[in-house]
């Protein structure tokens, strides 16, 4: 069974840092695939914040470049976002997601909260 457990979100006021980790089990391919931070806030629709392809490749979303960095540790199946310089408009759930290769197959996790408080 294929899990993504995120974990180290919390309250943080602005020009804050927070580190989110997203371990994965059951995914025999997980150096293979890519790996997304998304988020979602209250009203929103969710979207793609960063994103660290199986050669390490990184992209992120134009709101969060030069703050957030992504990165991945194959030997752990784990993957982090290092959260720099917080603004409160970051506040949301951010969730972690796994795209195998080369099924394509998707997974989520369940999310963690992160507040920015101004």
């Amino acid at each position: 069974q294929v899990q993504l457990v995120e974990s180290g979100g919390g309250l943080v006021q602005a020009g804050g840092s927070l580190r989110l980790s997203c371990a994965a089990s059951g995914l025999d391919t997980f150096s293979l695939n890519a790996m997304d931070w998304y988020r979602q806030a209250p009203g929103k629709q969710r979207e793609l914040v960063a994103t660290i392809s199986r050669g390490h490749s990184t992209n992120y979303a134009d709101s969060v470049k030069g703050r957030f960095t992504i990165s991945r540790d194959n030997a752990k199946n784990t993957v982090y976002l290092q959260m720099n310089s917080l603004k409160p408009e970051d506040t949301a759930v951010y969730y972690c997601k796994s795209t195998t290769w080369p099924a394509g197959y998707v997974y989520w996790g369940q999310g963690t909260q992160v507040t920015v408080s101004s």
